[in-house]
């Protein structure tokens, strides 16, 4: 096992076992315990969902928060609800991910030169975490980048997208998280050798079933990011 390997596999034992929030903590338990009558049969991961790919990624992605019948079920980032078909259907078309389904840990899947990490590991009540919450959980997204040191950073969101800058204004590597707009389809090549960072509305259904977030708009980010890659 490589030293990346070995440092985000301790990584990811830390947060499977966080109970940092207790209001987040209560929350996916009990979703865990009554659960969705679709998936009644099935048994809730119910924990924080640490991150999943390549250990040695140079594109680090980056989401929200794990979907309470969607990754709080599976125990893998993006797997088990529409938003999963989405991203892993792209990421298979752009060569990042070995099949195009994601359904369960012991699907098969990999990630080839990726790694989908996020700003919170606990599935929120009403989808919404609190600023406490985020800080909390954020350190975990940091170690990621320590870890990987990606050439290129994916923010599905403007959460994820300003909670990224928000992190590296932390660091003092930039000065300003303002100076940078979100938008679909926004890259920013940051100052002292950061990654460049590329934007994307979030893969969510709402966004995905209304048509502000369509498979074109997506795939020409990742081309974007496939061009960069191979540079």
């Amino acid at each position: 096992m490589t030293h990346a390997a070995n440092s985000l596999r301790i990584l990811n034992a830390k947060i499977v076992e966080c109970r940092k929030c207790p209001r987040l903590v209560k929350y996916r338990e009990n979703v865990a315990r009554v659960k969705r009558r679709a998936y009644r049969d099935q048994e809730y991961w119910g924990r924080p969902v640490p991150g999943f790919g390549d250990p040695h990624a140079e594109l680090l992605i980056i989401g929200l928060a794990p979907g309470a019948h969607g990754a709080n079920r599976t125990g893998r980032m993006f797997t088990g609800d529409s938003s999963g078909n989405f991203l892993y259907g792209a990421l298979h078309r752009a060569g990042f991910a070995s099949q195009p389904t994601s359904t369960s840990r012991d699907d098969g899947l990999t990630l080839q030169n990726a790694y989908i990490g996020a700003v919170a590991r606990c599935a929120p009540p009403d989808n919404k975490r609190t600023p406490a919450e985020i800080k909390n959980c954020v350190p975990y997204l940091e170690k990621e980048l320590d870890v990987l040191k990606p050439r290129a950073v994916l923010a599905l969101g403007h959460i994820a997208w300003t909670e990224y800058l928000r992190l590296l204004v932390r660091r003092k590597l930039i000065e300003h998280a303002s100076a940078y707009r979100f938008a679909h389809g926004a890259r920013c090549a940051l100052p002292n050798g950061l990654p460049v960072l590329f934007g994307s509305y979030h893969p969510s259904q709402q966004n995905t079933q209304t048509g502000r977030l369509t498979p074109a708009m997506f795939e020409k980010v990742l081309e974007d990011i496939c061009r960069l890659l191979k540079s």
